[in-house]
């Protein structure tokens, strides 16, 4: 028997092998970097039909295969692949990063190293302000000349806590120790290893507009120019049905259906029913699952039934 003839090849993508190690520039001073990866959209289309070697050489059936799995939600075939990064990232977008708990991490250590000697650094036109709809996100920027003050006292910040954190160790403190005043913006970095299923879990929540930007920053930069190379059928697909869709709950749904049947009192009634369309002083009280539909009407071009209502006390 000639076992060569029944050799299995390890698949590769020349795209991706064409960046490979290569470090891709995010933010000031961070990067990101593929170290390897396993498997291809190809892996996941053999996964999918329980096949052997080379599978289907019919690219419009794997394509339509990727599809119908992403589509209803078949994740087992995208854990087929999996990917290594290596990463340098300031500590505050690394502390999001590692709350996604389905990975394997490897992270430098300032108990064994010396920290690295570099903070991320914000330009003048970049100091954000604090969004007022969102107390945990930003919207709109601060005036340059703002700006270039708050860069300047962080330049003096990071500098001071450098040189106190210098002083320390050549005091002979324990690195340990000499660590616990370094800034957030201090530079970390680590390996971290996931399967595709879960990476794009991790892009879907970290590439969305209400991401903070340093984190999605770095999910964009492995989105557009790592996965969409690895696995081009599977993030064309991710684009379509998770990225850009929308998904409605049973609540949202009797609201369209009336929309749809040309009762705009039926929907406001439903609304009502569902504690969305309250008033205070006169004004539509904040109702969030009615500010999300709303959002999600404007996208499809829908009007808003209630905005025809009358409000109480016009």
């Amino acid at each position: 028997m000639d076992d060569n003839k029944h050799r299995l090849q390890r698949v590769s993508v020349p795209e991706l092998d064409a960046i490979l190690g290569l470090p891709l520039k995010v933010l000031d001073d961070g990067f990101v970097r593929v170290v390897d990866y396993l498997g291809t959209d190809e892996s996941i289309v053999q996964a999918a039909r329980v096949s052997y070697g080379a599978g289907t050489k019919r690219t419009q059936e794997d394509r339509g295969l990727i599809r119908y799995l992403m589509r209803h939600r078949h994740t087992t075939p995208f854990e087929m692949c999996e990917i290594k990064l290596h990463v340098r990232a300031p500590m505050d977008a690394w502390r999001q990063w590692i709350r996604h708990r389905t990975a394997n991490i490897n992270e430098y250590s300032t108990r064994y190293s010396v920290a690295i000697d570099a903070s991320q650094r914000t330009d003048p036109a970049e100091w954000r302000q604090q969004a007022t709809s969102n107390r945990q996100g930003s919207e709109g920027f601060l005036e340059v000349e703002t700006g270039r003050r708050l860069s300047q006292r962080e330049f003096e910040l990071q500098e001071s806590a450098r040189t106190v954190y210098r002083e320390r160790l050549e005091a002979g403190v324990a690195r340990e120790q000499a660590r616990k005043d370094l800034p957030l913006s201090t530079y970390t970095e680590a390996y971290w290893k996931t399967d595709l299923h879960n990476l794009l879990h991790f892009l879907k929540l970290r590439m969305d507009v209400a991401a903070q930007f340093e984190i999605r920053s770095y999910a964009q930069t492995i989105g557009h120019e790592i996965v969409s190379k690895w696995c081009p059928m599977t993030w064309e697909a991710f684009l379509d049905y998770s990225v850009h869709s929308m998904s409605f709950s049973r609540l949202e749904l009797e609201i369209l259906a009336a929309i749809g049947a040309g009762k705009p009192g039926q929907a406001v009634s439903a609304a009502e029913a569902f504690g969305w369309l309250k008033y205070e002083n006169g004004s539509l009280k904040h109702n969030r699952e009615r500010v999300e539909l709303e959002e999600k009407l404007e996208r499809l071009n829908l009007p808003r039934p209630w905005q025809a209502q009358k409000e109480p006390g016009t």
